[in-house]
């Protein structure tokens, strides 16, 4: 006599789930002072925006900031959020006075792959860019293989802030 086993199928069977990792990293507040640590104030501005202008959504509201320090302006501070695959990525931008970038920070990050853009390394290509620089992934700001859309898209969102930076703040008294 033979005996047979029947196993039922789903033994064996490797299930893969993706699992989001959602990560505050930085408050607003503390991304401020990391950015602008002798600043005596963040004055909150509503800037208008002209979409068409700018090539962006309508919906598009970056949150803005102008630093002071003391009675002159220090610089300017973003917040803001793009996709990265599937999930947003808050991240925060600091220029000085002049425009030029001096720091970016991601504040959240809620996607299972590409955390990699929170690398200083990678952040830190940023430092000193302005409006008039390309601002473009594989140009002048490197890829990370397993993080393009992060990539891409955390760079198209500076380049976004540094146009409005030009085309709108740059005049601000």
């Amino acid at each position: 006599m033979q005996a047979r086993w029947l196993l039922p199928v789903g033994i064996g069977a490797t299930v893969v789930v993706q699992v989001a990792h959602a990560a505050q990293y930085m408050s607003v507040e503390q991304a401020q002072r990391a950015a602008f640590a002798s600043a005596t104030r963040f004055e909150p501005i509503a800037a208008t925006i002209d979409a068409a202008a700018l090539g962006v959504a309508d919906s598009w509201k970056p949150l803005i900031w102008r630093v002071w320090n003391g009675n002159a302006t220090a610089g300017w501070f973003f917040e803001d959020a793009v996709i990265g695959k599937s999930e947003l990525i808050t991240y925060s931008l600091a220029l000085d006075a002049s425009g030029k970038v001096t720091k970016l920070e991601i504040l959240d990050y809620r996607e299972s792959h590409g955390g990699e853009v929170r690398l200083a390394a990678w952040r830190n290509q940023f430092r000193d860019k302005t409006s008039a620089d390309p601002v473009a992934l594989d140009r002048d700001i490197r890829n990370i293989s397993g993080a393009t859309l992060s990539c891409r898209h955390l760079t198209q969102g500076v380049h976004r802030l540094l146009q409005l930076y030009s085309h709108v703040l740059a005049a601000k008294p």
